[in-house]
């Protein structure tokens, strides 16, 4: 079984916003390969979606906690599920728009909602795809990960999110070295 987090801020008002990619990425998976809407599971703080993809349960989440406590949302799925790999997809500010970088086990490099999943569920064997939000010009990320994307950065987000999909589709069929070999170039 695949758990794979998308993380964001709930609520219209974070919609479309940097710190959204995760919740934005799944929508992308969900609507590609014909998932079912997403609902809210109060037992798991989290809207979920479940179907099948290469003949692997798929289980995707967008924890509704906020960003700096996605560890709880995370840690309530991953309960029964010890087996489960979990695939974490987030924004990155500090990777330029439009880049996708795909690791396993590595610290939150002071990105508060994956502090929260490590703190809560650890870091063993856990897969994140990092989605490249950054500026060119170095800037406060607060001043930067609530803001919506220009027109033009947008048109870059929309293909980055399809290339995340097809990253993920690839890796549930193919694993993470074939994917990590594909994507992290």
């Amino acid at each position: 079984m695949y758990i794979i987090v998308g993380l964001g801020n709930p609520g219209e008002k974070f919609t479309n916003t940097r710190h959204n990619v995760g919740f934005m990425a799944l929508d992308a998976f969900k609507g590609k390969n014909n998932f079912p809407d997403f609902e809210m599971s109060k037992k798991y703080g989290a809207t979920i979606s479940e179907g099948t993809l290469s003949e692997e349960k798929v289980l995707l989440a967008r924890p509704q906690t906020f960003m700096n406590e996605s560890g709880k949302a995370v840690k309530a799925l991953t309960k029964n599920q010890p087996e489960a790999t979990i695939i974490v997809i987030h924004d990155d500010i500090d990777l330029p728009i439009g880049k996708i970088k795909i690791v396993e086990e590595r610290g939150s490099a002071g990105h508060k909602g994956v502090e929260s999943i490590i703190e809560n569920i650890g870091n063993d064997g856990l897969i994140r795809f990092r989605v490249g939000i950054g500026s060119p010009e170095k800037v406060d990320a607060m001043n930067v990960v609530l803001k919506k994307f220009s027109p033009d950065e947008q048109k870059t987000i929309n293909e980055v999110l399809q290339k995340t999909v097809t990253a993920l589709e690839l890796f549930i069929s193919k694993g993470l070295e074939a994917t990590m070999n594909e994507f992290n170039k």
